[in-house]
């Protein structure tokens, strides 16, 4: 059995509630065991009502590459525009008004692992924000979250947010030390290297709160998976335990970051993607503690396709790594392996401290969370 045959294997397993699915293991993958007691919405948020379809806003305008400072007014337009034509209604409060309603609790899921460089623009979560409040959300209905408060204490969006926000996190950093802000009844379970935690847990706030989720994921490379964009943020930050999926090289987020994000009520909550590019990173992601390897690919990607997002966003960071000179993310030479070399490989591109698994988005299509063919995706560019 190929790969292929496996995502179709395990796309054809349901989700019940109070149940587990289990993924038979095949082709070298791990047994994933899904643990929830959450129903899927009739209508799931992923791939939700646009499949397939991503609204590319670009602008020259948007950031000056000497500061790295992004142009408020400009995000502001580029923001409606992208809603409006993804959505197809005149105004952006009508477009955001297909989304959310008074009632909802919001979560804004914010990626800060490439503070200082890359980060969720602070230009964007003030918009989405802004939004939902024209759209009748009040603030104290509205999270900013991510897994780790160390993180979101150096981001410090809650500075330039409303009074009411509220920033929220599941541990204080990445030390696995509190699990208090984790359902211990929603998780999956794995032994991938045999260690002594196998469960990731969602986070409390995802599976008991919120009712709504918008996600702003980064463009940046990722060591692991080759690109940490849509997918990966929502699934690696909305659950405990993950680092564990890669380790002397060998990657099993082939087949757990899909995985994760299909996990209801996760799946059916996030309801919309908002991917920053107005900065990217091409190497030594997905932290950005240097600008050495910054780009400023100018542009925010809308749509409710994760999965078809992250398609593009392979080729966009492949496409840098090249023009740089540096391996392919889909090169799996063992030539270019270093196991646990961390600093060569902050130090050269050319150098993979685990085998990359890009094939983590095709995997996640198989799971019906979005469309990975190329051919399939209608890309729409709208200039500012």
């Amino acid at each position: 059995m190929d790969r292929r045959d496996f995502v179709r294997l395990l796309a054809a397993v349901p989700l019940v509630p109070s149940l587990k699915a289990e993924a038979a293991p095949a082709d070298g993958l791990p047994k994933l065991n899904v643990v929830t007691k959450y129903a899927p919405s009739a209508t799931p948020g992923m791939p939700g009502p646009y499949p397939g379809r991503v609204i590319a806003v670009k602008s020259e305008k948007s950031v000056d590459v000497e500061t790295s400072a992004a142009n408020d007014e400009v995000v502001r337009e580029m923001m409606a525009r992208g809603m409006c034509a993804l959505t197809g209604k005149k105004t952006a409060l009508e477009a955001w008004r297909q989304f959310v309603v008074p009632a909802d609790v919001v979560g804004i899921k914010v990626n800060c692992g490439g503070y200082p460089w890359c980060i969720s623009a602070y230009e964007i979560v003030a918009e989405v924000v802004r939004q939902l409040g024209a759209a009748g959300v009040p603030p104290t209905q509205v999270y900013i979250y991510e897994r780790f408060q160390n993180q979101l204490d150096e981001c410090n969006y809650a500075a330039r947010l409303p009074a009411g926000i509220t920033v929220v996190a599941a541990e204080t950093r990445n030390q696995r030390a509190d699990n208090r802000g984790y359902d211990p009844a929603t998780y999956v379970e794995a032994d991938l290297f045999g260690e002594e935690d196998t469960r990731s847990n969602m986070m409390r706030l995802v599976s008991q709160k919120l009712t709504k989720i918008i996600n702003v994921p980064n463009m940046k490379d990722h060591g692991a998976t080759g690109a940490t964009g849509c997918l990966k943020n929502i699934a690696y930050g909305s659950f405990s335990n993950v680092a564990r999926t890669h380790y002397r090289g060998k990657s099993h987020t082939y087949s757990f970051v899909g995985t994760l994000a299909s996990v209801e009520p996760l799946r059916s909550r996030t309801v919309l993607q908002i991917m920053d590019g107005l900065r990217g990173v091409w190497h030594g992601g997905p932290f950005a503690r240097t600008r050495k390897y910054v780009f400023y690919p100018k542009q925010i990607l809308f749509g409710t396709d994760p999965v078809a997002i992250d398609r593009l966003l392979l080729d966009i960071i492949d496409d840098e790594r090249k023009r740089h000179g540096a391996i392919s993310i889909y090169d799996r030479s063992p030539q270019y392996l270093k196991i646990d070399d961390g600093r060569a490989r902050d130090a050269d591109p050319n150098v993979n401290i685990i085998i990359r698994e890009p094939g983590h988005v095709e995997f996640a299509a198989g799971l019906g969370l979005g469309v990975a063919d190329k051919a399939r995706i209608k890309v729409q560019d709208v200039v500012v």
